[in-house]
């Protein structure tokens, strides 16, 4: 059974209780406010929101919960080495931090590069901030998803790794406090999503694959 609390969050949560059970009961009661409130904010940080898994495979999902920062037509030389799509989505901290695959596919390419932490808002955070990238693939379509850490999020989590086969919608790692995630998807994925808009894991369709 799925897990209200994804797993990586039980350690801090538990520090957080366990500090405002020992200030509370071997100092000041208002010592342990704190720590109670902060406990509180964890648990709702660390949601793992329970979603159906999507069957569309001319859709490509979002792979986060947050906001349309960016979209934009560019060469990706990583992965697709074609001419591609790339929808930038940041995530606040007050959004669902869990990752999902867009597509169902097997796991091609991994790469993780450690860099900076600028807040995950900023243009440039794509080229100098710690990311995760995953290259996903199936007969219809190869996409590549960057995870990528923000000023608050030092730890980049994946739960998956190379040869990995991922259903659409699956949960395959998270970010730790605010962030943003980037999907670059083949010039035949015609986008549905504009800048601004609000988009959830799994959920929302951000483009349609055309024959």
């Amino acid at each position: 059974m799925q897990s209200f609390i994804v797993k990586d969050g039980y350690g801090i949560i538990a520090a957080c209780l366990a500090a405002a059970v020992i200030l509370t009961s071997f100092g000041e009661p208002s010592w342990g406010t704190p720590f109670f409130a902060l406990s509180l904010f964890m648990l709702f940080f660390f949601r793992n929101p329970a979603r159906a898994l999507p069957k569309d495979d001319k859709a490509v999902f979002s792979p986060a919960d947050g906001t349309v920062m960016d979209i934009a037509d560019f060469i990706d030389h990583e992965y697709l080495d074609a001419e591609a799509k790339k929808i930038t989505v940041f995530l606040s901290v007050f959004d669902v931090h869990v990752n999902r695959s867009p597509v169902r596919g097997e796991i091609k390419y991994q790469s993780y590069t450690c860099g900076r932490f600028r807040p995950a808002y900023k243009s440039i955070a794509s080229f100098e901030n710690e990311r995760h990238a995953i290259g996903i693939e199936n007969e219809k379509i190869k996409i590549l998803v960057i995870q990528i850490a923000g000023i608050l999020a030092r730890r980049i989590v994946s739960w998956v790794t190379l040869g990995h086969d991922l259903k659409q919608g699956q949960r395959y790692g998270m970010i730790k406090f605010g962030s943003s995630t980037e999907l670059i998807v083949p010039q035949n994925v015609r986008i549905l999503v504009k800048k601004g808009d609000k988009v959830k894991g799994g959920v929302t369709v951000m483009g349609r694959i055309e024959e």
